[in-house]
């Protein structure tokens, strides 16, 4: 399984920005899907998490103002990213749960700042 994230990019404080993340090279559908992040000097943390079934869970952080959903027939999961602010500056990384192993891809870069 193969996972790429992409969608970051620079923001101004306030603003929004959507990450994708597609699962690729398994004929089979993946289980829980999760967005993380790495801040400088940090440790990575889950920011927010999805089943396959659409239940949600959140890093208190972002609570209200990030939301993650999946397109189950594409194997992708998005994280919906609003009022963002210059704390939110991190690495995202996402993460896939297939066949008890878990997957990680690539990470994009989110930097708010004016």
């Amino acid at each position: 399984v193969q996972l790429h994230a992409s969608g970051g990019g620079l923001v101004q404080p306030g603003g929004s920005l959507r990450l994708s993340c597609a699962a690729s090279g398994s004929a089979f559908s993946v289980g829980f899907m999760g967005w993380n992040r790495q801040a400088p000097g940090k440790q990575r943390e889950l920011v927010a998490g999805i089943t396959r079934g659409g239940s949600t869970n959140y890093a208190d952080s972002v609570k209200g103002r990030f939301t993650i959903s999946r397109d189950n027939a594409k194997n992708t999961v998005y994280l919906q990213m609003n009022s963002l602010k210059p704390e939110d500056t991190a690495v995202y990384s996402c993460n896939a749960w297939y066949n008890n192993r878990n997957y990680w891809g690539g990470g994009t870069l989110v930097t708010v700042s004016s």
